[in-house]
């Protein structure tokens, strides 16, 4: 898994074309319990998390107030409650769980995570996920009754 670079790892082509700032945490480690192999369901194991979070133009940029921006401190300690209570299996639910965390709870309107376990195997550096979320659209939000796949994109 290559190092997180926040001017290439930026977003998509397919998030719209309105202009986001990006805050992002890069390299956090935690330990948690993940896997589906028993040696993995007792003992909390490292894991290692790279997040991309785009918002709008921050105000921040020209309030220099940490209200009007992502609080990567208050980010940080809420995966870290996350690791400590998750209760799923695989790193695709827990980067789910963590993206809908940063949407729901911190405003954001894209997310990339990036989640590895960096010990699994002794001749592999890591081995992970890497997932990209977005924020409803108020167009998607007003068709949500028809269900996903019934509504052309």
């Amino acid at each position: 898994m290559g190092r997180f670079d926040p001017i290439r790892d930026t977003l998509p082509a397919t998030v719209e074309h309105a202009a986001m700032d990006i805050v992002y945490i890069e390299g956090m480690t935690g330990h948690t319990v993940i896997g589906i192999d028993k040696s993995e369901l007792h003992d909390a194991q490292p894991v290692r998390l790279s997040l991309a979070i785009g918002v709008p133009s921050l105000r921040a940029c020209t309030t220099d107030c940490i209200d009007d921006t992502v609080n990567y401190a208050a980010v940080r300690e809420a995966i870290h409650g996350l690791l400590a209570s998750h209760g799923v299996q695989l790193l695709e639910a827990l980067a789910e769980r963590i993206a809908q965390m940063v949407i729901a709870d911190f405003g954001a309107h894209w997310v990339r995570v990036t989640l590895a376990k960096p010990a699994k195997f002794a001749d592999i550096e890591a081995v992970g996920v890497v997932i990209e979320r977005r924020r409803a659209s108020s167009a998607d939000a007003g068709l949500g009754w028809f269900g996903l796949g019934y509504v052309p994109r």
